[in-house]
């Protein structure tokens, strides 16, 4: 019935544009105001020819009428063919600009920001959950090979494709961060400066704080001394697959796995995590120190110490604010 109706409309438009003298009154109809009242975007699939196109145009209320796009495709730059894909149409658009935009516009841009510091798992998770990607991802991606950063792509563009652009990303990055690193590092490829550079990622969040943290562990390494970093105690209960959900405990911190740096010497086997840019160029340029230890200062920075007298003062410190803020609670 209501096909049968919207039949009758389209023949009444006709009906009129032929009864008002055709030509004007057509091109009248054809480059006024739309109905929409609002900013739309739309998705048009491939293969669809114009009558559908037309009608979902219609259906969602950017055009009034089916039958003047239909005729305005065959007269207007019929050379032009429509483009699938996602667009946004202004509001009150005519039927001429929708046909513009159909023909010479520019798609929609999505974006995808990756966060630094997740896992692969979780970076993987949050590319599943994207809209307007298609097709899975890669399986079998090993930690610290995607780049975090904002990724910029079309309705329809596949996963796998993102993913590589992620990872084309990161070997250049990693390579360019390489090429300008500071002489006599302990660290032999650039593999390990992106091992390094997954921990001091996951020590610390600030900016500021970066090149001094790689510091630490760029003296603790030649030193020879365990990195004895958490972060790389949590990787090792949970394998990059999800967070902890607690605190550390003295067994987990004599856990055999080699991503314990508490009991290994030197960098675990691999990235605990996908680093950013920043946190890679500190690795590769730690700020000169004589620290050795870090702990958490309670707003949200961290103490440096030299020696592991001030370091014991330092933890001391820290945990006498920990009870306090508990009781508080």
């Amino acid at each position: 019935m209501g096909r049968l109706f919207r039949w009758f409309a389209a023949l009444a438009v006709l009906a009129i544009i032929i009864a008002s003298g055709g030509g004007f009154f057509a091109y009248e109809m054809f480059r006024q105001s739309g109905p929409s009242e609002i900013e739309q975007t739309l998705v048009i699939p491939n293969g669809h020819r114009i009558g559908t196109v037309a009608e979902m145009l219609r259906r969602t209320g950017i055009i009034s009428h089916e039958i003047v796009l239909r005729i305005g495709a065959r007269l207007y730059q019929p050379e032009f063919p429509l483009k699938a894909g996602e667009y946004s149409f202004p509001k009150g658009a005519s039927a001429r600009q929708v046909l513009d935009i159909l023909r010479h516009g520019k798609t929609v841009v999505r974006r995808l920001t990756v966060a630094e510091g997740l896992t692969t798992f979780d970076v993987l998770a949050r590319l599943g959950a994207t809209e307007g990607l298609k097709g899975s991802a890669p399986q079998g991606l090993g930690e610290g090979q995607l780049l975090p950063e904002t990724y910029h792509f079309s309705y329809g563009d596949a996963r796998a494709d993102i993913v590589r652009r992620m990872r084309a990303a990161m070997t250049s990055a990693v390579e360019r961060l390489w090429a300008a690193r500071v002489p006599d590092l302990p660290l032999n490829s650039p593999a390990e400066a992106l091992i390094l550079a997954s921990i001091i990622e996951k020590e610390t969040g600030l900016a500021e704080e970066r090149a001094r943290v790689a510091s630490v562990f760029i003296n603790r390494l030649r030193a020879g001394m365990r990195l004895q970093s958490d972060p790389t105690v949590v990787y090792a209960l949970t394998h990059g697959q999800g967070k902890l959900g607690r605190r550390l405990t003295r067994t987990d911190l004599r856990d055999q796995s080699l991503y314990n740096t508490y009991v290994h010497k030197g960098l675990p086997p691999g990235p605990i995590a996908n680093p950013g840019i920043a946190a890679i160029a500190a690795a590769l340029n730690p700020a000169r120190s004589g620290d050795l230890y870090f702990v958490a200062d309670g707003s949200g920075g961290h103490v440096f110490a030299r020696t592991l007298a001030a370091h014991n003062r330092n933890v001391r410190r820290w945990r006498k604010l920990q009870k306090a803020r508990q009781k508080k609670h």
